[in-house]
């Protein structure tokens, strides 16, 4: 964490956003850690320790002890086996903030490493959702998409999960983590793993630079769903440029009128379009800026869905949403789950899982 005796360097300012750092500029948040140092974060406050959403699963524990969460990780890798229950209990029932102060005191009395001891003793799925507990918000999604794009061909369902639907923020504090972790420039390695339009969207996403205010244009929002309309369904050829430049650019609130006065124009919901015009991952990744834009909890529900339905589970898609908005959103996730499925999320993850691997998952999700 770039830490010296004690204190956060300045550049490390950044990782402290997703623990719910108010909006300050980078000098603004060097000088806070500069004064309060963080006291190698010993001190145990709301602001370090809470929960980086307010809809999440997985709360800050009260009574919270580093110290005996790390001798408890210990003796459970102690001896011939690992006490799994014992890590499930800690870790999954712990915030982001709090595993990064378990993983310093665990350096602190073993000398070792927290997850190159977990890793050596777990494997499968079970180690995955582990390794991926103990990382910070934006170094998971960074090493999510490092692994998208290794080897032959890129996941691009993960690079559209991660990139439509994150904030501004959140898109520039992956930035900085890849470019940390990997010494690589993201844009740089998407640009050499996708090709043609999709990559321009992928671009534009990665530029985190929509309009996030809430300012909506009565006017510009019947030019941009006639734009589109005549950019697709009024053409034989789709304009995919105006799509982007629209659905990339625009903020939430004027995009929703957008939909409506789309729906109007054309008599089809712009996601019927969208799947009408386009094909493979440019349809994908509109559909996902859409759907994030409507209800971003749906947009996971659905994923989530998918991952367990057909021919075997989608483990990497199940892991990834599961971990990522435990403390986000999963109250809504699941709430969304049960209404657009009439089954409950865990009833999904209880027949299409097993083992620790199952009950980790399950108690991520707030259990049964």
């Amino acid at each position: 964490m770039g830490r010296r005796g004690g204190r956060f360097l300045p550049r490390d300012w950044f990782w402290l956003l997703p623990f719910g750092l108010p909006p300050l500029c980078c000098c603004c948040c060097c000088c806070f850690l500069f004064i309060f140092g963080i006291s190698s974060l010993e001190t145990d406050t709301p602001f370090t320790m809470a929960a980086i959403g307010n809809r999440g699963t997985v709360t800050e524990a009260s009574g919270f002890d580093a110290q005996a969460d790390a001798q408890k990780l210990q003796e459970a890798m102690k001896g011939a086996g690992t006490n799994a229950a014992a890590i499930i209990e800690v870790l999954a029932h712990r915030t982001i903030a709090q595993r990064q102060r378990i993983k310093e005191a665990y350096k602190q009395t073993v000398g070792k490493d927290l997850a190159d001891d977990l890793s050596s003793e777990l494997s499968g799925n079970f180690r995955d959702v582990v390794l991926g507990l103990l990382m910070l918000a934006p170094v998971y999604d960074a090493n999510e998409l490092r692994n998208a794009m290794k080897g032959p061909g890129a996941d691009e369902a993960c690079l559209i999960d991660i990139l439509a639907s994150k904030s501004n923020t959140e898109v520039k504090t992956i930035i900085l983590a890849y470019k940390k972790e990997y010494g690589e420039d993201l844009e740089e390695a998407v640009t050499g793993e996708t090709p043609g339009m999709f990559q321009r969207v992928l671009v534009s996403l990665l530029s985190a630079a929509r309009d996030e205010s809430d300012r909506v244009d009565e006017a510009q929002v019947v030019q941009d769903a006639k734009e589109i309309y005549e950019a697709g369904e009024a053409e034989w050829a789709t304009d995919e440029d105006k799509f982007l430049s629209v659905l990339c650019g625009r903020n939430q609130h004027h995009l929703l009128k957008v939909f409506v006065a789309y729906q109007k124009i054309s008599g089809r919901d712009i996601e019927e379009s969208i799947e009408r015009e386009m094909s493979g991952p440019l349809a994908s990744v509109f559909l996902a800026i859409v759907k994030c834009l409507r209800n971003k909890s749906a947009f996971f529900a659905a994923r989530l869905y998918k991952s367990m339905t057909g021919p075997g589970v989608t483990d990497s898609v199940l892991i990834r949403t599961v971990v990522s908005r435990a403390e986000i959103d999963m109250l809504d996730i699941k709430a969304q789950f049960q209404r657009m499925y009439g089954k409950s999320l865990s009833s999904f993850i209880k027949a299409d899982t097993s083992g620790d691997y199952r009950q980790i998952l399950l108690e991520l999700c707030g259990g049964e």
